[in-house]
């Protein structure tokens, strides 16, 4: 029952959305000068300006110019973006995230479903993320009340400008993220400074010959530390982290339980995951953004530990809790014991079904229905 053969790993595309004035160029220049050397490309669908450092890229629809050390960045017409994305996605490009900076006016559900229809199969969907000016909602509530629709597709809320807004408005503000409907994890920040680790998939990627790598806070906080802006608090005061690794295999039928009521406010999750019996030749790959789950299925190299490591990212989330309800999600199965060795069926040798083999393969109907297959349409 070996899926269809792996792909290169695929890009994460996050479409930045907010109002005029909420604050995204500044997040977006924040993420290009501390990006911990991940290669990053930027599509901008608005007529203004980014500017980094010393450099200031002119929004003129067409052109593709780049920022430096390996980022580039694109000012598009939406009906364009497939185009660009085309080009972003170029192997040549070596690009491990790509953000879409969408004009204040415009409609983020589009973008999204532009990018989720797209048959771009280098690409996967990375999350809307949806920036508020914590001092002029309720002004801007008034004047654009379709606010309440984006917060409702949001899958993070970056609640910017929360020093010129008291205790009081920004719990006004996170009420009305809930009463939207949306279960979006809500971040506070100043100056459009956001730990870039929530944007950039960085844990767990190939990258060449090299060893996969992770961002650490340690990095960040030093590179915060050489601001000279007096802003240099340690940002990923704002959310929580939780490790998940596991030596035995995961229960597909638990976990698709625990992913189908993953709780408000747990933004990503990104990892491996092994499944034993149910398909002991591959790891695989998690993809999680909101609502958003992909899995992408690859064959265990040699010599691999066949170890499941999840990273889950979020705010207000109970990290404790999470970690104890994967850790019931793990099999009781030992790995190599029945049905898994050498000479079981299906298993190294040809074999009848057997069946165990049969009920392995019912439990993993629920993960690949989160599998995209060749010609599906991303979902």
């Amino acid at each position: 029952m070996s899926p269809s053969s792996p792909r290169s790993p695929q890009i994460p595309v996050v479409v930045l959305a907010g109002f005029l004035g909420s604050g995204k160029t500044t997040l977006l220049n924040h993420l290009l000068r501390h990006r911990a050397g991940n290669r990053i490309g930027v599509v901008v669908n608005d007529f203004g300006a980014i500017e980094i450092d010393a450099m200031t890229v002119s929004g003129q629809v067409g052109s593709t110019v780049s920022l430096g050390g390996g980022c580039l960045c694109c000012a598009v017409d939406a009906s364009e973006l497939d185009t660009y994305l085309e080009t972003l996605t170029r192997p040549a490009a070596r690009l491990d995230v790509i953000v879409i900076e969408a004009s204040g006016l415009a409609e983020p559900q589009e973008l999204v479903r532009m990018i989720l229809a797209s048959d771009n199969p280098h690409i996967v969907y990375g999350g809307l993320v949806e920036v508020v000016d914590a001092a002029e909602f309720e002004a801007t509530r008034q004047r654009h009340p379709e606010i309440d629709r984006h917060l409702a597709v949001a899958d993070l809320v970056v609640l910017n400008k929360t020093d010129r807004a008291g205790d009081a408005e920004c719990a006004r503000i996170r009420q009305a993220v809930t009463d939207s409907g949306s279960t979006a994890a809500v971040v506070p920040a100043t100056y459009g400074r956001i730990d870039p680790e929530l944007l950039l998939d960085a844990a767990l990627r190939p990258d060449g010959d090299e060893k996969a790598r992770q961002l650490t806070f340690e990095d960040l906080y030093l590179e915060e530390r050489a601001e000279e802006d007096g802003h240099g608090d340690h940002l990923h005061t704002a959310y929580e982290s939780v490790d998940f690794a596991s030596d035995a295999p995961m229960d597909p039928r638990r976990l698709m339980g625990f992913l189908d009521s993953r709780p408000e406010g747990l933004y990503r999750i990104k990892g491996y995951v092994g499944f034993g019996a149910g398909d002991p030749d591959n790891a695989y790959g998690v993809h999680a953004v909101g609502r958003f789950l992909r899995f992408t299925p690859r064959p265990w190299t040699r010599g691999e530990p066949k170890r499941t490591h999840l990273v889950l990212i979020g705010s207000g989330i109970d990290a404790p809790a999470l970690r104890k309800e994967l850790e019931s999600c793990r099999t009781t199965e030992e790995p190599g014991g029945p049905g898994t060795g050498p000479g079981a069926p299906g298993v190294g040798t040809p074999g009848p079904e057997t069946p165990q083999d049969a009920a392995h393969e019912r439990a993993m109907w629920g993960v690949l229905r989160y599998v995209q297959q060749p010609g599906d349409d991303a979902a």
